[in-house]
């Protein structure tokens, strides 16, 4: 029996949003397998996208793969999270780090020229840490501990740049001050981590935090031509026009936006925002079908 086609085909399914297909498939590997730890991941996985939770975490937890695996612990706080059982969740994170991650370090430290190499099926260990840190905020947040999130959603983001989902939540949340987010920027490790994309990143970051300065042209760095006409940075620079009451050039912008993504969802209250400013909420102008 060829098990690795069968594990190709689960991806398949789980690439082409056939999860049920997937999950039968995963559930047959497992047994096929006698239960082999990233067998009995990806079940998990098949579980939690088909809002399976409790089945999910029982997989994983009943065999003590959250235990013995940072990937699996990351799951099934996940799956409680999704249950909205925050405090099971963050119980699940908080507990002793899995025996494996020690055995990694430890490695890495007999041998300091080994890099961060892929582990707990293709997720890096500072990619699962990220991810860690950035439920763990999620769960504060919804614990309505603000202090604790904002700390750990700025983990994630110095643990994986890339992170846009620590950032925005971040910003757009309003858990910084200006000279916080300044120094918030100024403080990721970009070029230890992008070298190659660092100009992108840093060009992104700061398009997205100047809501509130006055507009001005927006300035692409050569070697990311191509942006200016990306929606996001065009409802960046339409909020700062919002922002600074020149609502005209504001409803320029945003209509432009609405025109070729009428569904755009950072666009549409700025949008909606500026109409009213201009007195022109009216079917005629925006319309929204229940």
């Amino acid at each position: 029996m060829n098990l690795e086609r069968l594990r190709k085909r689960v991806r398949q399914y789980l690439d082409q949003q056939q999860y049920q297909s997937a999950l039968f498939w995963a559930d047959k590997v497992a047994s096929l397998s006698h239960e082999e730890p990233q067998d009995i991941y990806w079940l998990a996985q098949c579980l939690y996208l088909t809002a399976q939770y409790h089945r999910a975490a029982h997989a994983l937890r009943s065999r003590k793969l959250d235990k013995l695996y940072e990937s699996c612990r990351y799951l099934a706080a996940r799956c409680h999270y999704a249950a909205k059982e925050h405090q099971q969740a963050l119980d699940i994170l908080d507990m002793e780090e899995p025996i494996n991650k020690r055995l990694f370090e430890k490695y890495l430290k007999d041998d300091s020229g080994l890099k961060d190499t892929p582990n707990d099926w293709e997720m890096s260990q500072s990619s699962i840490k990220s991810s860690i840190c950035l439920l763990r905020g999620k769960i504060y947040d919804a614990l309505d501990n603000r202090t604790l999130a904002t700390y750990s959603y700025k983990e994630a983001l110095k643990l994986d740049v890339y992170c846009f989902e620590a950032f925005d939540l971040l910003t757009s949340h309003h858990m910084l001050t200006a000279q916080e987010e300044k120094e918030l920027l100024e403080s990721l490790p970009l070029n230890k981590l992008c070298t190659e994309e660092q100009e992108l990143l840093r060009f992104l970051f700061e398009n997205k935090l100047k809501k509130y300065n006055k507009p001005s042209e927006t300035i692409i760095p050569e070697s990311v031509d191509g942006l200016q006409e990306n929606l996001d940075v065009v409802v960046s620079l339409a909020e700062r026009h919002y922002y600074n009451c020149d609502f005209k050039m504001c409803y320029k912008l945003t209509s432009v936006v609405m025109e070729k993504d009428p569904f755009h969802a950072n666009c549409l209250p700025v949008h909606i925002g500026t109409l009213v400013e201009l007195n022109k909420a009216n079917g005629k102008n925006f319309s929204v079908n229940s």
